[in-house]
């Protein structure tokens, strides 16, 4: 049985309470009974949500949004300091708390399930959270992106199992205390909290020590950054390794792409194991791998988890379907660091055959940018054609002489075709004027380049049926 609700989170006021880690926080605290409250920028289907769940949410940020009577305020590390909401907390005295500790206190009496690396987090905690319900085991679950299929980012469930996304980005993953850690990669990304490679490896060497005794880390064989941190832990912790090389203890002997879905066939205890993917790309087989041997750590049987995981179908915004009009198919990526536009762009290869793809490409992030620009460039060169839009800030001012024509001479260097777009309106027709029959288009970013997704397809569905590539 899940425990009850922390005595100091049964009044919360949420500052961004729409985000996908905030929301899914909050919505889990509202199904404890908790008396939710909180504030958005601007309102949506989260919001909608929430709402739905009994939470007050307020659009836009002001003073009196905040209750005098509010237990706590939660923030994210994207909260300004001068955010008003914040400013009342400290004239009434009302305790600060950043969402990871909110996080860290739900998962208290429960056998946490924390995944943690660079990339794959979201569709890795959300392949456990699927398998798991399909099995039964009724988890609770907090992830940063929208299931296909409940969805939902985040539930409170009756069994045992928590299965949390662990974000690095800045550092709050130190806060957890999980019985089984997943590390799918280690890579150098999040420039404006980590200066360099030694400072990530730290910061996952301390993750790995949160795991509670007796506990264990799942973490790849293949990636060199997560090999060299295996290399740099002292041994304490019961160490799981799984991947393509010889050495990995759960070691996945193919991955057979087939259509939209793949079958992996992996080597578990001496033994064979094939089960089906049901998203494209190697990367995703790879996650699903090490989702089972976190399953299986806590003591799931491999037999029973691994046929589980097929019931998983996809999260929003990881490779998602949008629709298809005039022939042309729309799918949305969250790919945002190279090493994600990379694989994302290979599994679409693979899944489309001969089709034409066309990417929708919007730099996040104006340090990310500047550190990464020319991988982003390369990665792009992979598609057929690239739209590129505006660099899109979230949480960070303008650098000078930082902006997407970085990424776009990187790309041309490399030899891509390439569009600059520097006005999202006028996305749609030049989508529709350069895709024909046939041809698929890759809406992807981290930012908002998920709105043109619907864009793209009215505009396309307008098209005449005999329609050709400009």
């Amino acid at each position: 049985m899940a425990p009850g609700l922390p005595t100091a989170l049964d009044r919360p006021h949420f500052i961004g309470i729409g985000g996908a880690g905030m929301s899914g926080i909050a919505k889990i605290l509202a199904q404890r009974g908790a008396k939710v409250a909180g504030s958005d920028a601007k309102d949506s289907a989260t919001a909608e949500a929430l709402r739905a769940l009994g939470a007050t949410v307020h659009i836009g940020h002001a003073a009196e949004h905040l209750a005098d009577d509010a237990s706590c305020v939660v923030v994210s590390s994207a909260i300004r300091e001068d955010n008003p909401e914040l400013l009342r907390a400290a004239e009434l005295g009302i305790p600060v708390v950043h969402r990871s500790d909110a996080l860290a206190a739900l998962m208290e009496g429960l056998r946490p399930i924390a995944v943690a690396g660079t990339h794959g987090k979201t569709t890795t905690t959300s392949m456990l959270a699927v398998s798991l319900t399909e099995l039964g085991l009724n988890p609770s679950y907090a992830i940063g992106g929208d299931l296909d299929a409940p969805g939902s980012n985040a539930l409170h469930g009756e069994g045992d199992i928590f299965v949390a996304e662990a974000d690095e980005s800045d550092r709050s993953f130190h806060k957890y205390a999980p019985e089984v850690a997943i590390i799918l990669n280690v890579e150098l990304d999040h420039h404006a909290n980590y200066a360099s490679m030694e400072e990530i490896h730290e910061s996952f060497e301390t993750f790995v020590g949160r795991i509670v005794p007796g506990g264990t880390l799942v973490i790849s064989a293949d990636h060199a950054g997560a090999r060299e941190l295996t290399r740099r832990l002292d041994g304490s912790v019961r160490t799981v390794t799984y991947g393509e090389s010889a050495d990995a203890d759960v070691r996945v002997l193919s991955v057979v792409p087939q259509g939209l879905k793949s079958e992996v066939t992996v080597e578990l205890d001496g033994a064979p194991l094939t089960f089906t993917v049901s998203v494209p790309g190697r990367h995703y087989a790879h996650n699903a791998v090490a989702a089972l041997a976190a399953g299986v750590a806590l003591g799931i049987p491999a037999a029973e988890l691994a046929p589980a995981l097929a019931a998983y179908t996809g999260v929003k915004r990881r490779l998602q379907l949008k629709g298809e009009a005039a022939g042309v198919q729309v799918v949305d990526s969250y790919a945002h660091h190279p090493t994600e536009m990379t694989a994302d762009l290979e599994a679409m290869r693979a899944a489309a055959g001969d089709s034409r793809i066309l990417v929708v490409f919007q730099p996040h992030l104006f340090s990310r940018t500047r550190e990464l620009g020319t991988e982003m460039g390369q990665a792009l060169a992979l598609a057929d054609a690239a739209v590129v839009l505006d660099i899109y800030p979230a949480r960070e001012d303008p650098i000078p002489g930082v902006t997407s024509e970085l990424i776009i001479d990187a790309a041309r260097a490399a030899g891509a075709d390439v569009t600059p777009v520097l006005d999202k309106a006028e996305v749609p027709s030049v989508v529709a004027g350069m895709t024909g029959p046939g041809d698929l288009v890759l809406t992807m970013g981290a930012g908002d380049v998920t709105d043109l997704g619907p864009r793209i397809l009215d505009r396309l569905s307008k098209q005449p049926k005999q329609s050709s590539r400009g």
